[in-house]
């Protein structure tokens, strides 16, 4: 898969970065997940960029992170997004931000895939900086 590579000094809109990621595809997604899939498309030192789509009626677990904050785009369908003690519904082109240590999950409502951009800033973005607290597949 080939990449776009975004400089600083470029003074992109977000929507055509988003669009620019969304119009990439893949043939196998990297990461098969219970929920869905997520693909990696761009990281550098303190960021990660991913596409994560959510089958109808998949959720994340309840989780929360130590070393990342989280900026998510829906571009298909739409999520049902709890952060903390509240939920919010969100359709294509709404964004949310999720802060570092802040309990959240993601799901599908829908009765199609939701598909969405996720911008991670921090210092570490792997998969074990994770710490759920609810999660309906058995995962600890």
């Amino acid at each position: 898969m080939k990449h776009s590579v975004l400089k600083p000094a470029d003074r992109v809109e977000t929507a055509a970065v988003v669009a620019t990621l969304t119009n990439q595809t893949c043939d196998q997604p990297e990461n098969i997940r219970p929920w869905g899939h997520y693909e990696q498309l761009a990281i550098g030192p303190r960021f990660q960029v991913k596409s994560i789509v959510v089958i109808p009626g998949g959720k994340l677990s309840l989780q929360s992170h130590y070393h990342r904050s989280e900026h998510w785009i829906v571009v298909e369908g739409s999520a049902i997004v709890t952060k903390g003690s509240s939920s919010k519904l969100l359709t294509e082109n709404e964004a949310i931000y999720i802060a570092v240590g802040e309990v959240h999950r993601l799901e599908n409502p829908g009765k199609v895939p939701m598909r969405l951009i996720e911008v991670q800033t921090g210092a570490y973005f792997g998969e074990d900086d994770i710490l759920r607290y609810d999660d309906d597949y058995g995962r600890s």
